[in-house]
Formats: C-alpha cells, structure tokens, sequence
C-alpha cells in the first residue's frame, strides 16, 4: 500500500458505498448523522455528468434502503457546470425529485470563487422549488458573504457556515486567521438569529465555544442548530458534543477519486498541513 493512501484513509471512508455502510452505522450508533459526499469535480463531458446524477440517484435509494440517518452533498461541477448551466440545473432537479420523493436531503457544496455565484443562483432556483430538500454551503471568508448570509437568511435558506478552504486571491478573500474567526462569528449570529436550523461547520475550538456561549446567553435551544466536522477529526470531540446534548453531523467522503481531495485538503491552505498534523495526536 502506498503511503498516501494510508494517510488518505483517515480522512476517506472507502471506495465504494457499500464499504461505506459498516462505517456509517458506527457514527449513527454514536447518536451522530452523517453527510455522504462522494469524491470527485469538475466533470467536462455530458456523458460523466449523466452517469454522476444516476449515481447520486442511486446513493439516496441505498441510503434509504439501509435506513441510514444521512444525506448526500453534491457539487454542481460534476452535474456539469463547466459545461452548461442550465443542463447543470436540469440534473440538479431531477436528483432533488427524488430525494423529494425520499423526504431526504441534497446539500450543495461551495467550490472555488470562480463559481460562487452560478452556485447560489442555481441554488436559489432550487430553493424555491424543493424547499427543505436541498441547502447550500457559505463560506466565511469571501468578501461577498457579508452580502451573500443575509440576503440567503431571509430567505430561510439552510446554510452550513464553514471558514473555507480553497487557496484565494486577498481581492477576493479575508486571509488573516483572526479575521476569519471575526467574520464567522458574525454570520454565525446573523444564522442563529434569522434561520431555523444553521449547520455550524468547524473544527476550530474558539468558534465551537463561541457558539456554544452565544446560544446558551442568548437562549437558544441545541436543538435548533448542530456542529459539523469532517470524517477522521476530532471523533471524541463530536461524541462529548452529543453527550452534552448538541446535535452533530459528520461529513463522510468516499470513492476512488481519493487522491485529488486529500491533497486539496493539505495544500490549498498552509495553515490545513498544520491543522492536520494536530489533529493526528488531538481527540
């Protein structure tokens, strides 16, 4: 076995869904939900993007069938946003009948900036049409969220705030770690304030407490948002969370385009080498 692969599948379940299951069981025993993302992007041919949303299709009947407390998030490259948005919509909303169908739930993941706004247009199509089966990903540290979390609070949107990991010009990003943590907090307020039920994705321990402090001074019930963290992070930490009577989620990705998101993970940001070398000795 080659050593970037035994260092990926910390951070990768499997490669298949059903090597995925035992695994997902074992977080759901846990009193933890889980997001199953399945790896992979910017897909430049019809016939990809065709067989990804039969895929995705196919991953919501089996999660459905396994009675598995999950939910898929997808990215609206590998529908084929590189190729045409409105084709890219089109199979967004055949996916969304479905997970309709299933009462389920498709979380649309935030790309690179380049695709910021396609993303939240198409989203708020999507929005409208599916309501509660379909959410979007902000992240903190674009420029434009000080305009992007109210404009999608009002319109109850559910949002999974994180901080953002993509490698981005500072024209287009905060880049000071501090300033990340001061833009989250707010959004994170403006989401607690004006939506039902905010996703509170971090793994950073002054945002969590930030959270946990905010909600209990301001009265707010830990049922009405939950933490999220990425699979092979902080497990003791999700499982204190549960037991302290928060709602958690995992996100777990899966499949055999392991390579290009283990290595997003590390170099599209300095400060993730450093956060992931911690966390192999932090619980």
């Amino acid at each position: 076995m080659k050593l970037p692969f035994a260092l990926a599948r910390r951070f990768v379940a499997a490669e298949t869904f059903e090597e995925t299951i035992p695994k997902i069981k074992t977080i759901n025993e846990s009193g933890i939900k889980v997001t199953l993302d399945l790896l992979g992007e910017n897909v430049k041919e019809k016939t990809t993007a065709d067989d990804t949303v039969q895929i995705y299709k196919q991953l919501l009947n089996k999660i459905h069938e396994a009675g598995l407390k999950s939910t898929i998030s997808i990215k609206l490259t590998m529908l084929g946003m590189d190729i045409d948005q409105e084709y890219c919509k089109k199979n967004l909303f055949d996916l969304l009948e479905l997970a309709e169908k299933l009462n389920s739930f498709v979380r649309i993941d935030m790309e690179a900036s380049d695709y910021t706004q396609q993303t939240i247009d198409i989203f708020k199509e999507a929005f409208e049409k599916y309501g509660k089966h379909v959410g979007i990903v902000i992240q903190a540290y674009l420029h434009r969220t000080k305009k992007d979390i109210p404009e999608l609070a009002e319109l109850g949107a559910d949002i999974r705030l994180c901080k953002g990991a993509y490698k981005e010009p500072e024209s287009v990003a905060l880049q000071d770690m501090e300033d990340i943590r001061k833009a989250f907090k707010q959004y994170a307020k403006i989401l607690l304030e004006k939506t039902d039920y905010p996703r509170i994705a971090t793994h950073d321990d002054e945002l969590i407490n930030f959270v946990k402090n905010y909600t209990k001074t301001e009265n707010i019930s830990k049922d009405r948002f939950e933490f999220q963290m990425l699979y092979g992070l902080r497990e003791e930490t999700m499982e204190q969370l549960v037991k302290d009577g928060y709602n958690a989620r995992i996100y777990v990705p899966y499949g055999t385009m392991w390579f290009p998101y283990f290595k997003r993970r590390l170099m599209e940001r300095k400060e993730n080498i450093f956060f992931v070398l911690k966390t192999m000795f932090k619980k």
